[in-house]
């Protein structure tokens, strides 16, 4: 049986197997581009572990266009989020909108997401129907955690619930997708699709609260970016909200009016923030709610009608994750 990163080659095999259309170049190029630019590759691999984990790995080409739909569509969104976001790299390359425009950078991001639905749709026919049905879920889903995230960057007080509200459904939604349309495709017990779909919720908002933490208090060597880049942007994270929630009212009315100013040096700012959220207690506060998120996840998998060392990659996986050697 194929080991993880033997799965991670065979998917990156099918996607430089690519067949993306030539014609017109200017829709089609960007397509490719963003397609062959890296990545971890995480959700369709979670789709074929989910798979394998009921049906074995004899017939793995049932789930594997499914699983690249998957994968399409999260790079739609990133080309779309990156154009809303202003970014300007996307794994360590020029964003499509910077190499192209953001009109090409949309219409493709269009184009791409119709894929994505044209290889979902390639699941066994039996199955076809509640996968579409869980991919346009998700895919709903996933506008509204757009929409909520927009929505937070000119809101005064954003709360906790509302916060991992967003993440759930920004993040979480198409991990936990990925790995109940394995299922599904597999024919595993629906409350084994439950359980999995479970586990990727819990798992992504762990990740995203990670995602904050290591912002303020990651390496940048291990992090892959610069420390701070939330405070500057004044993003509300878990640890600000956090943070607004603790802060008496002198702190909360000064925390609030220096997260909005932008004529402070990089340096100056990250580290004044910081010995606040120090004072505020917010670190163990946020890794007490990442480490809940974990455990939930793992009770999912230990609920499975399958014994552990059938889902032992899942709980490996999560690890990996969280530590960022994934």
């Amino acid at each position: 049986m194929r080991n993880i990163q033997e799965l991670i080659q065979l998917i990156q095999g099918e996607i430089s197997a690519l067949k993306i259309e030539s014609q017109p170049e200017g829709m089609y190029d960007p397509i490719s581009y963003m397609m062959s630019i890296g990545g971890k590759r995480i959700r369709p691999l979670l789709c074929l572990l989910a798979y394998r984990m009921y049906a074995g790995e004899e017939h793995l080409e049932e789930v594997m266009a499914p699983a690249l739909g998957i994968e399409m569509f999260h790079n739609f969104t990133l080309m779309h989020d990156d154009v809303m976001d202003r970014s300007f790299m996307r794994r360590g390359k020029p964003c499509v909108h910077v190499k192209w425009d953001e009109n090409t950078a949309i219409l493709s991001g269009d184009a791409l997401q119709i894929m994505a639905y044209q290889y979902v749709q390639r699941a066994p026919e039996k199955n076809l129907a509640a996968c579409l049905d869980l991919f346009s879920r998700t895919a709903m889903e996933l506008c509204e955690g757009q929409a909520l995230d927009m929505l937070f960057e000119t809101q005064e007080r954003v709360d906790k619930d509302d916060y991992l509200e967003m993440i759930r459904k920004k993040t979480a939604v198409l991990l936990a997708c990925s790995l109940k349309m394995g299922a599904i495709i597999a024919g595993a017990p629906q409350r084994d699709q439950d359980l999995l779909y479970e586990y990727g919720i819990n798992i992504g908002i762990a990740f995203q609260i990670k995602d904050d933490l290591l912002d303020v208090w990651g390496n940048p060597a291990v992090f892959g970016k610069a420390i701070g880049g939330d405070i500057m942007c004044n993003k509300k994270t878990f640890l600000l909200i956090h943070a607004m929630e603790q802060a008496d009212e002198h702190d909360r009315h000064f925390l609030q009016e220096y997260m909005k100013t932008n004529d402070i040096d990089r340096g100056e700012k990250v580290e004044t923030v910081t010995k606040m959220y120090n004072r505020l207690g917010v670190k163990e506060v946020c890794e007490s709610q990442m480490n809940y998120h974990q455990e939930k996840a793992l009770q999912a998998l230990r609920e499975l009608s399958l014994p552990e060392e059938c889902w032992n990659d899942f709980r490996v996986l999560a690890e990996k994750m969280m530590n960022r050697q994934w």
